[in-house]
């Protein structure tokens, strides 16, 4: 039980730490080249370069979180909103929404990814 406790702390610990560096670095990032993200992955994927390969891989990975967030919720309209948000987000939203499934399934990690799911 100690061992799960202190496992679960620290994935609360990377997730608080995830967030709070992807805001400062968007705040940076946004500082220096405004608020033309979208265009710019989009322009990236379309290169067919490094560049844009991260960027198809990381909307893979958005796109996955989204449809894990909404099949979670039994894809009820909240779920789907939020999920929509997440993918916009991302880790900055996907993040405290782990932390708070943690907390709201008293750290029993099948309920948190199951959700609705469960038996």
């Amino acid at each position: 039980m100690k061992n799960q406790s202190h496992n679960q702390f620290i994935l609360k610990a990377i997730l608080i730490t995830q967030t709070i560096l992807l805001l400062a670095y968007t705040a940076f990032a946004v500082r220096n080249e405004g608020w033309g993200f979208l265009q710019i992955a989009v322009s990236n994927i379309g290169s067919l370069t490094w560049s844009g390969q991260f960027a198809l891989d990381f909307a893979c990975y958005l796109l996955l979180s989204g449809i894990w967030i909404m099949w979670r919720g039994g894809f009820q309209s909240k779920s789907v909103i939020f999920a929509i948000v997440a993918m916009i987000l991302g880790i900055v939203v996907f993040a405290p929404y782990v932390i708070y499934l943690i907390g709201k399934e008293k750290g029993d990690l099948r309920k948190v990814l199951l959700g609705e799911h469960m038996p």
